[in-house]
């Protein structure tokens, strides 16, 4: 079974940055970020598959967060770049079962079969 860790997470100032990490036990076809804030829905943020394509979820991160992948490693990157006090969430990385998509599927939870455990961002002076 495929297992995702999250590490990176942490307190921020508005309009600092974060480089969150994704490390998958196993090899991977789609690996995506969400985020959820207290009290709202998780939220799709970005997507990439193992040969480097990207989809992005969110309007609300466009052109402030990127997603990389670092296949030496098999790991994914969310760069955070500018983050604001609504940017405050838990952040987890999610993967497919590996022949379930080939490309980026829809931002919805049920897309996605594993999970990590999330790691915490919180912006705030």
């Amino acid at each position: 079974q495929l297992l995702l860790v999250e590490s990176g997470g942490g307190l921020v100032q508005p309009g600092g940055s974060l480089r969150l990490s994704c490390t998958a036990s196993l090899p991977y076809s789609v690996i995506a970020w969400f985020r959820q804030a207290p009290g709202k829905e998780r939220e799709g943020l970005s997507c990439i598959t193992n040969r480097g394509d990207v989809t992005n979820y969110a309007d609300s991160v466009r052109g402030r967060f990127t997603i990389s992948r670092d296949s030496r490693v098999n790991a994914v990157h969310l760069q955070m770049n500018v983050l604001e006090p609504e940017d405050t969430a838990i952040y987890y990385c999610a993967s497919t079962d590996i022949m379930k998509f080939l490309a980026c599927p829809g931002p919805q939870r049920e897309n996605y079969d594993y999970w990590g455990q999330g790691t915490q961002v919180t912006v705030s002076t």
